[in-house]
């Protein structure tokens, strides 16, 4: 029983893993392409728009390596503070401690006597464990790492960034446009059904979901840097 446990901790840890590291991606994909379509409206000189969108590339890769080791350092921190917490409620009262992870099961669908059996039996096993699994849903020695979460929003995003700006380099002039918006639309038609994979949620929503967005996304920045351009010169 304890190894299926294990297995499902993995697999969820995994699954989240995934889902991150697909939006990532799809951020990059976005993010840069419209910087990229923003500035082609502007002028046409490849070294321009190659320059804006390797500026974009990085800076958004490193904005969002930031922002996940924040995010997931202050997870982590809210995470450890309950466990000492909880860690400090067992050591001073156990009995109430005991109670209340037996109400837990109670409201988890078990009958009084059979929660308490099993708060009973789990405390006895390692009673940590048990309340922060059934308050928390939280594992002491399986925490989320800042450090592997900013490295794999920065590579997901880096990834995901580089197919507009080699569409837009390997495209000729008159081209670089569409070759541009239409690589991009097939790289979200992919993050989309990842996304909606990993999820288990439907496949043609989640991508139709990231293309009108993408798209629209795009075409906004294209116009507005056509007209700003237009009226500069």
């Amino acid at each position: 029983m304890a190894e299926k446990t294990d297995n499902e901790r993995t697999s969820t840890s995994t699954l989240n893993w995934l889902r991150a590291s697909v939006l990532g991606a799809n951020d990059g994909i976005v993010s840069v392409s419209s910087i990229i379509l923003g500035v082609a409206g502007a002028t046409s000189a490849r070294h321009t728009i190659f320059i804006a969108g390797l500026a974009g590339l990085v800076a958004g890769a490193f904005s969002m390596a930031v922002g996940e080791y924040v995010s997931v350092s202050s997870q982590r921190d809210t995470e450890r503070a309950f466990i000492s917490k909880e860690r400090r409620r067992l050591r001073d009262d156990p009995r109430h401690e005991l109670e209340g992870l037996a109400w837990a099961y109670e409201q988890k669908g078990l009958s009084k006597h059979t929660a308490e059996q099993v708060a009973r039996e789990l405390s006895e096993k390692d009673a940590l464990a048990a309340h922060l699994e059934a308050e928390l849903q939280i594992d002491e020695d399986d925490l989320n790492n800042p450090t592997q979460a900013a490295i794999a929003s920065m590579i997901s995003f880096t990834v995901g960034g580089l197919i507009p700006l080699v569409a837009v380099l390997l495209a000729s002039r008159h081209t670089r446009v569409a070759v541009t918006f239409v690589s991009v639309l097939i790289a979200l038609c992919i993050t989309g059904y990842l996304s909606a994979t990993v999820g288990g949620a439907s496949r043609k929503r989640a991508i139709l979901r990231v293309v009108v967005g993408g798209a629209i996304a795009m075409a906004l920045t294209y116009l507005i840097g056509h007209l700003f351009g237009t009226a500069v010169h």
